[in-house]
Parts: structure tokens; C-alpha cells; sequence
């Protein structure tokens, strides 16, 4: 349940509010000659300014391959490659730009939970096969459910909480 929130954390990090910082691009892979690797690996990645990012690759080659990447990231980014490095200019939040990254971090949060109530699930599936198995009484049982149930809500109200924070980051003009 700690990994589905920091999970969400890194997420709702890079989803950007704004201003260009290279966790924006640490969800993209790139082809690297059949392999899908971290944008990291092939390039480096720096902020000449707080409206753009440049990506500088290890290898010419790779220009096409990090630009694609970029592209179908699903970022709303549009690199320009310049035949030395891919500039991805980040362009100002307009009102509309701002709501769509808003339901982008509720997906995010909702994956998270997702993970979280599967994880209880799975738990719950276990605390029944240890009783059926003689392991545990049904008290034990019921005791344990209801301790995964508050672990459950403790981390999807965390989870809501860091949600509140970005949308309002997002939303401020």
C-alpha cells in the first residue's frame, strides 16, 4: 500500500504545474535499438530556463527515437529537434490545459487506489485461507479484515490528500 502511494507521489510529481523541471520526461521510455529504456539512460536531460528542457543524447542516432518518445508520452509536449538536441518548449497553462491535467493527476489517484484495494483484497483472500486452513479462528480473522480495512482507508485518505494539494498547485493562475 506505501508503494501504491509513492507511486501516485512520483506521478502527481512529474505531471507538471507549469514551469519545466526534468521529472517531467522520467516517465518516458525510449527504443534504444529494441529495448525500452528510462529517457535517462540515452540522454541527458537539463532546464536551460523555466519555459523549456533540453535533451542532450549519448549518441546522434538517438535524436529520432528520444523525439518520437516524447511525442507519445502523453505529456502534451511537442519536442523540436535541431539535429544536435530535441528542445521541448513547455508551453503556459491555459484554463483548459489546467483541467486536463487536473483529471490526469484523479487518474493517477485512482490507479493508486486501484492498487491499494487490491493489495486488501489480497489480503483478506489469505486471512480466509489461513482460517479454512485451521491457522488462525474466525476472530483472529475478522480482527485482521478489519485492520487491512484501516490500513486501506488510511492510505486512500493520503492519497486524496495529495490529490487536494496538486489540484490546487495546478489550478493557481
Amino acid at each position: 500500500m506505501n508503494k501504491a502511494v509513492e507511486g501516485v507521489l512520483e506521478a502527481l510529481i512529474s505531471s507538471r504545474p507549469g514551469k519545466a523541471t526534468t521529472a517531467l520526461l522520467d516517465t518516458v521510455k525510449v527504443d534504444y535499438y529494441g529495448t525500452m529504456v528510462p529517457l535517462k539512460q540515452v540522454a541527458n536531460v537539463s532546464t536551460p530556463d523555466i519555459h523549456s528542457l533540453s535533451v542532450q543524447p549519448w549518441e546522434k542516432a538517438m535524436l529520432g527515437p528520444i523525439e518520437k518518445a516524447i511525442l507519445t508520452g502523453n505529456l502534451g509536449l511537442n519536442p523540436v529537434n535541431d539535429g544536435n538536441i530535441v528542445r521541448v518548449p513547455i508551453p503556459p497553462l491555459n484554463e483548459e490545459r489546467r483541467r486536463e491535467l487536473v483529471k490526469l493527476t484523479k487518474k493517477f489517484g485512482e490507479e493508486g487506489k486501484i492498487a491499494i484495494r487490491n493489495v486488501r483484497r489480497d489480503a483478506i483472500e489469505h486471512l480466509k485461507k489461513a482460517e479454512k486452513a485451521e491457522h488462525m479462528s474466525e476472530d483472529e480473522r475478522k480482527r485482521s479484515e478489519q485492520d487491512a480495512q484501516k490500513m486501506t482507508d488510511k492510505h486512500i485518505k493520503e492519497i486524496d490528500e495529495l490529490l487536494a494539494m496538486k489540484e490546487k498547485e495546478i489550478m493557481e493562475v
